[in-house]
């Protein structure tokens, strides 16, 4: 019997020199066709999406893959067409009508100072505050820049979607088409849709990919929740109390849960300055009266959602420190565009599970070791059952002692 002649393994300076080499032209290719991660991101998250959809349909109506999943994919581009010749065009005017309206705002803020300081000469009588001390102007100005350069830079993204819709829609089909090719050819098995095969590391392998199956999972349901509830709180308050642009501005606030710290107040600045510049007041409140009731408003709703909603839907999940998600922010924002703010959390999540594995091999040590393997997170359904229950659970012994 013949056998084949083996080929000498390799040293280990072949081996380093061989690695080193890939992850040279690895990162030489991301550099180069840096444009298209975010596609590639969005083909993979709408697959993770899809994917319990497509298995809930293939069980429930007892249909094949390739129907489930054909079905979900005609309904989808049916509701991206309805979106867009629906609710596209509009809610892009409104958000330029409110970037336009902010803007003029911010050029009256001078005049306001002025006649506040006026005013209060007049209200203290004698008695003149040194005023002049306080170079009111200048820390005016220098707010009115910061923030111009903030909505100078959403306007022109804004100008920059309007003017480009026919390379969004493209990047929108590649994304499709990758989504919809990786998901069918999937089967229906979760693990075939991103296979790699580690000798002896299949283990190690698997854990890894239902510790970060549970992030992402964590991270998309919650925001998903989250946002969904912040859009349509902020829309019914803001419409009932007159605020212009409420479409607008419960999508900003939406948004803005993905940036913390950061994103409530820039939501809190334009509402203000919405607010306070329009020219139609309810109840006859004065400007200020009516600024400060919308945004005391405002920050009760955010102040329900960050302790009472989201440490139900989010837990303790993603496990990193708000101030790490916006330096992590800041640098996805340069690499990967508006999406890299979006997956910043669970980006930095991932990060920080794969650098935590790496180090405790360095140093010999089992990798897993301290490491609870927590459950997969409850269904969406589940989650906003138990958020109802917890809310019903809260006021219920108020309800009881009133009558």
């Amino acid at each position: 019997m013949n056998s084949e002649p083996q080929t000498p393994l390799w040293t280990s300076t072949t081996k380093m020199v061989v690695g080193l080499t890939l992850v040279a032209v690895l990162a030489g290719m991301l550099i180069k066709f840096q444009s298209i991660l975010p596609p590639l991101l969005m083909a993979f998250i709408l697959v993770y999406l899809l994917y319990p959809v497509a298995s809930l349909l293939s069980h429930k109506l007892h249909l094949t893959w390739s129907v489930s999943v054909n079905l979900i994919y005609l309904l989808l581009i049916l509701l991206i067409i309805g979106l867009l010749t629906i609710a596209g065009f509009e809610i892009v005017t409104q958000i330029q009508s409110l970037i336009g309206l902010v803007t003029r705002s911010l050029d009256s803020i001078p005049l306001v100072v002025d006649e506040f300081t006026n005013n209060l000469r007049e209200s203290i009588g004698p008695f003149v505050p040194e005023i002049e001390t306080i170079n009111l102007e200048q820390i005016g100005n220098q707010l009115i820049d910061a923030v111009q350069s903030t909505l100078g830079r959403a306007g022109e993204l804004l100008g920059r979607i309007a003017s480009g819709a026919v390379n969004t829609l493209a990047w929108t089909l590649f994304v499709l088409i990758v989504s919809y090719f990786i998901i069918i050819e999937s089967g229906g098995l979760r693990e075939r849709i991103l296979q790699v095969n580690l000798p002896g590391y299949s283990e190690d392998y698997t854990r890894m990919s239902k510790e970060v199956a549970r992030i992402w999972n964590a991270f998309l349901r919650g925001q998903i929740i989250l946002i969904s509830i912040s859009t349509a709180t902020y829309t019914i308050v803001l419409g009932g109390l007159g605020v212009s642009y409420a479409l607008g501005i419960a999508l900003l606030a939406g948004l803005a849960r993905f940036l913390p710290y950061v994103g409530p107040f820039i939501t809190w600045t334009v509402l203000a300055l919405v607010s306070f510049f329009q020219t139609f007041k309810p109840f006859g409140l004065s400007p200020v009266a009516y600024t400060l009731i919308v945004l005391a408003v405002s920050w009760l709703i955010d102040a329900l959602l960050d302790n009472a909603i989201s440490p139900r839907i989010m837990a303790e999940t993603l496990k990193v420190h708000p101030a790490a998600v916006l330096v992590a922010a800041i640098i996805a924002l340069d690499l990967l565009g508006v999406l890299g703010v979006v997956i910043a959390a669970p980006i930095l999540a991932t990060i920080q599970l794969v650098l935590r594995y790496v180090v405790r091999k360095l140093f010999d040590l089992n990798p897993w070791d301290g490491l609870e393997e927590n459950p997969t997170p409850p269904s969406l359904r589940t989650q906003f059952k138990e958020w109802v229950n917890g809310i019903r659970a809260r006021f219920r012994p108020h309800l009881q002692k009133k009558l």
